[in-house]
């Protein structure tokens, strides 16, 4: 490993709740970063401490030197943990942000109370679906420019279809200007990522409640994915959003965040 990936991703931290609230952690997915909880800050900011993670090669992490997997990421965001003072914590992740969390909770169980999981994906089997999209979308950029992969991105990608079609209520344009933000660190190193080793013994021993969540209309591969870690955990459960797609803490944040309060409660 290299240094780099040890260093803190940075962070926002939202207080409002008050010091003696729990903390909720939240991290996105590729090509993100903490904004994409904007609707999940107004709803709980009075309710938690929020974290607000940025991935490396994202946000206000995007300096951070790659190369960018589950494991750099993961390192990363523990590293945000300590230095934010979080030693327990509720967690919710989106896709990569999703896998990050099931990685650290399978290492560190006791510094978690409980996982939300959307669009999961498994750590060490990236789905196909994701696979052959990253490596288009970053043959792209290397060829022709971030310009020409954001656009390739956001107009092909599948988790973005329900957004595309229902621009207006699941505020497209706002997702594509978190997109124009994302500067492609991830897309643009070649370097591997660190390997990790298959998690399926420790995803059966992980007592913390967990809640997976789908979009109705999520990618096929996500779908899968959530049936075999519904399988797998012994303490989940799952809750998939009408009309949802990829992304139904965005699109459909309202049904969501009840979803997530009832399962806090």
């Amino acid at each position: 490993m290299t240094g780099s990936v040890e260093l803190a991703a940075g962070f926002e931290t939202v207080t409002d709740a008050g010091p003696g609230r729990p903390w909720l952690t939240l991290v996105h997915g590729m090509s993100q970063h903490r904004r994409v909880f904007s609707a999940q800050v107004a709803a709980f900011r009075e309710v938690f401490r929020l974290l607000l993670v940025d991935l490396p090669g994202h946000g206000l992490s995007s300096s951070l030197p790659g190369p960018y997997g589950l494991e750099e990421y993961a390192r990363s965001v523990r590293a945000a943990l300590v230095e934010a003072g979080v030693e327990r914590t509720l967690y919710w992740g989106t896709h990569t942000g999703a896998g990050v969390g099931l990685l650290l909770a399978c290492r560190e169980p006791a510094r978690f109370t409980a996982l939300v999981l959307e669009g999961p994906v498994l750590p060490g089997r990236p789905p196909p679906t994701v696979a052959d999209m990253q490596s288009q979308v970053g043959e792209l950029a290397r060829q022709h420019g971030l310009d020409a992969a954001r656009r390739f991105w956001w107009e092909r990608s599948e988790w973005f279809a329900v957004m595309r079609e229902r621009p207006a209520l699941c505020r497209a344009a706002e997702q594509q200007a978190i997109i124009a933000d994302f500067q492609g660190g991830p897309w643009l190193d070649t370097r591997p990522p660190a390997p990790i080793a298959p998690l399926e013994d420790q995803l059966a021993q992980l007592q913390l409640p967990v809640l997976i969540v789908n979009g109705e209309h999520d990618v096929a591969d996500f779908i899968k994915v959530a049936g075999e870690l519904a399988d797998l955990l012994p303490n989940a459960e799952r809750a998939v959003i009408q009309d949802g797609g990829g992304f139904p803490l965005w699109e459909f944040p309202d049904r969501v965040n009840a979803e997530v309060r009832r399962f806090f409660a």
